[in-house]
C-alpha cells in the first residue's frame, strides 16, 4: 500500500510557473502508474496526466505542451511542472497512484490517492 502527499500549490500569475510535487510513502512509485487530476470549483474531476515506467507519459489536450511530469525516483516522488498558466488551470490537484496501466480518463482505477494541493492562477 502506498501513501501520497502533495505539495508545492499555491497563487500564481497567469503566463507562470509551478511545480507541485507528489511524494510517495510505503512502496516505490515506479510500480504504478501516477496520475495526476484537477478538479475546480463546480466541475467535475478531469484527468491531466499519467505516467508509469513501461509507457512513459500521457497529457491530457488542455495542458499538452505546457505541463511536464517527471519523476525522482531517489525522493520517490513524481513532480508535475506547469508552465504557461491559464486562469481556466485553477483547481485542486491530486496525485494517484493506480496498478493497472495508464489512464487519464478512468479516476476509479486509481485506488489511492493524495489529500490534494490547491493552485491558483490569478493576477
Amino acid at each position: 500500500q502506498v501513501q501520497l502527499v502533495e505539495s508545492g500549490g499555491g497563487l500564481v500569475q497567469p503566463g507562470g510557473s509551478l511545480r507541485i510535487s507528489c511524494k510517495g510513502a510505503g512502496a516505490t512509485l515506479d510500480g504504478y502508474s501516477i496520475g495526476w487530476f484537477r478538479q475546480a470549483p463546480g466541475k467535475e474531476r478531469e484527468g491531466v496526466s499519467c505516467t508509469n515506467i513501461r509507457e512513459g507519459t500521457y497529457y491530457s489536450d488542455s495542458v499538452k505542451g505546457r505541463f511536464t511530469v517527471s519523476r525522482d525516483t531517489e525522493k520517490n516522488t513524481v513532480y508535475l511542472q506547469m508552465s504557461s498558466l491559464k486562469p481556466e488551470d485553477t483547481a485542486v490537484y491530486y496525485c494517484a497512484a493506480s496498478d493497472r496501466i495508464c489512464t487519464i480518463v478512468v479516476g476509479t482505477w486509481y485506488d489511492y490517492w493524495g489529500q490534494g494541493t490547491q493552485v491558483t492562477v490569478s493576477s
